[in-house]
Order: C-alpha cells, then sequence, then structure tokens
C-alpha cells in the first residue's frame, strides 16, 4: 500500500502537463487563426510555429490536427498546415447558421433564467468593451467567445454548444485592428451589454432581436466592414 501511493503520482503528472501542453497550444494557433495572424493559403511549418510557441514539436502536432478535424485547417502532408481562404459567401453561411442558432436561443435562456440576474455575463460584457477599447483584440476574442458560448450553455444542450464553438472557429477576422482604432469594436461590446440587460428583465423577444442584430453587426466586423447589416446582404 506504501508503495503503490508514491508511484501512482509521478505516472499521472506527465500525461496532464502534455494534455496542458497541447489545449495551451490548440488555443494559441486558434487564436492567431481565427485574428488572421497565419495568412490563409500558405503552409506553415508545424516545427516554426512550436519554435515560436517555445513548446516541442509534439504538442503541436497534436494540437494542428485537432485543429484539422474542426475544419480550422488542412493537413499538408510532410509539409505542415494550411488555413483555408474563406470567401465572402462562406462567412454569409456561417452567420446565417449562427444567428438561426443563437438568436432563438436567447429566448430560451431568458425562459429558463425565469427573471434571475447574470452578473457574471454583464462583468463579461464590460470587459469585452474595456478590451474592444484598447484594441486589445486577443483578450476581446477569448471574452467574446465565453459570453456567447456561456450563454448557451445554461440551456444545457452540448450539441448547441459545439456546434456553434465550431461555427465561431470556421471564421476569420481580417482588418480588425482597423474597426478597433474607429471605435467599431467598442459599440460591439456595448451591444453584449444591451443583451444582458434584455435577458436580466425577462423579454426574451427583444433578447432574441438583439443577438440577431449583434450577428449582423459582427458578421462586418469579422470581414473587416463596419457595415451593421453586412449579415442581410
Amino acid at each position: 500500500m506504501t508503495t503503490s501511493r508514491p508511484s501512482a503520482g509521478p505516472a499521472r503528472s506527465p500525461q496532464l502537463k502534455s494534455v496542458s501542453l497541447r489545449e495551451q497550444a490548440r488555443e494559441a494557433v486558434r487564436t492567431q487563426i481565427v485574428l488572421g495572424q497565419i495568412e490563409p493559403g500558405q503552409v506553415e511549418s508545424v516545427i516554426n510555429v512550436a519554435a515560436a510557441l517555445g513548446v516541442s514539436v509534439t504538442p503541436v502536432r497534436e494540437a494542428i490536427m485537432d485543429l484539422a478535424n474542426l475544419g480550422m485547417v488542412e493537413i499538408i502532408r510532410n509539409r505542415g498546415f494550411r488555413v483555408p481562404v474563406l470567401t465572402d459567401h462562406d462567412l454569409d453561411e456561417i452567420f446565417r447558421i449562427r444567428t438561426m442558432l443563437e438568436a432563438p436561443a436567447m429566448a430560451d435562456v431568458v425562459e429558463a433564467l425565469n427573471g434571475a440576474s447574470v452578473p457574471q455575463f454583464r462583468q463579461l460584457a464590460e470587459q469585452i468593451t474595456d478590451a474592444a477599447r484598447e484594441g486589445d483584440l486577443a483578450s476581446f476574442l477569448d471574452l467574446d467567445r465565453q459570453f456567447h458560448l456561456g450563454l448557451l450553455e445554461l440551456l444545457g444542450n452540448r450539441r448547441l454548444v459545439t456546434m456553434v464553438g465550431q461555427l465561431r472557429d470556421q471564421a476569420r477576422m481580417q482588418g480588425l485592428q482597423k474597426l478597433a482604432d474607429q471605435g467599431e469594436l467598442t459599440q460591439s461590446g456595448e451591444e453584449h451589454i444591451a443583451i444582458v440587460d434584455a435577458i436580466e428583465s425577462g423579454d426574451g423577444e427583444l433578447a432574441a432581436e438583439l443577438m440577431r442584430k449583434h450577428l449582423a453587426h459582427s458578421r462586418g466586423i469579422w470581414a473587416g466592414r463596419a457595415e451593421s447589416d453586412a449579415g442581410d446582404s
């Protein structure tokens, strides 16, 4: 008994560390892809990415395989990987499906909460606005993801959360810094606050409509444009 306990701890530690590095590498590359920091259509070396992240090749290779399964990258045998080029039609499809899923889901969230306050989402909305105002694009993206997927998680539908998460991953931002400099991202952050207001007021119809308008606005932002009706074009 006494000899088995010490051996169990060290045996598990390397595996946990490996998983952690894989997840960190996946999130780092995911963020670079969504922010457009990895050029679409260009073949990238796993070795170069690993060196830039300061980790070994193995967790990065595993992370790239995960992203390939999500449709975010294409594996190029013996060369590395490539981020697929997205067209305007691709973005239209992604945001129309997101709207079909997320907008009506907000009415369900209001019903599920039954008047309960959601301070954690108000805090996220305020942090999103702060990140947008400061031009912190990585934080903006991470907080925005937490906000949207977190609200859907309240419904207890794992498939819905997974589908929307994958749709988000398949889209990519272009020219985001320019819009941040013009204050367009700050407006997007404030839209999150309005959604929280509607949810806490118990107005499901308004929450759904605000989410629909927010996603239409986001469609333009993710394409590097400021038009609020881009998602309806």
